[in-house]
Order: structure tokens, then sequence, then C-alpha cells
């Protein structure tokens, strides 16, 4: 029985290795496209780390400036996905 296992976890190490190959394989894009895809992802975990940083605050003023960031950062995230579906029209 252990050499079944063993097996099907040597076929899951060449199915993920064929996998990795071929996501490099797969052109990065443009230097803009790959700047926009860098930006969009930094503005999700700036959102993520001012969610958890609402949920933890309890002076109502700290609670204000993040909930006005949260805001400012739904907005920079909103304006770029609209500038990606512009572009890739």
């Amino acid at each position: 029985m252990a050499r079944g296992w063993d097996s099907k976890s040597v076929e899951e190490q060449i199915e993920a290795a064929e996998e990795e190959k071929a996501s490099r394989r797969r052109p990065a894009g443009t230097a803009e496209e790959r700047e926009r895809r860098s930006k969009q992802a930094g503005l999700l975990l700036s959102r993520a780390k001012i969610v958890k940083d609402l949920e933890a605050a309890t002076d109502p003023r700290y609670r204000t400036l993040l909930e006005r960031t949260l805001a400012h950062l739904d907005a920079q995230i909103a304006a770029a996905g609209r500038v990606s579906q512009i572009s890739s029209s």
C-alpha cells in the first residue's frame, strides 16, 4: 500500500512541475500591464490591512480615519479596474 501512496505523490509532483513550467512559458505581458497588475495587487493588500485594522480599532477618530482611507483605496481600485477594462478592449 505504501508504494501506491508514493507513486501518487510522485505523480502529483510531476503534474505540479509541468504546471509551473507552463506558467513560466506564458507571456508576461507588456511592461505597462505588469505595472498595472503590480499596482492592483498592492492596492488590494493595503485594503486588506486597513479592513483588519478597522475591525480592531476602538477609537472613533481612528475608525473614521480608517474608513476614509478604505473609501479612498476602494476608489483607486475601481479606477484601476476601469483602466484595465478600457485597455483590454
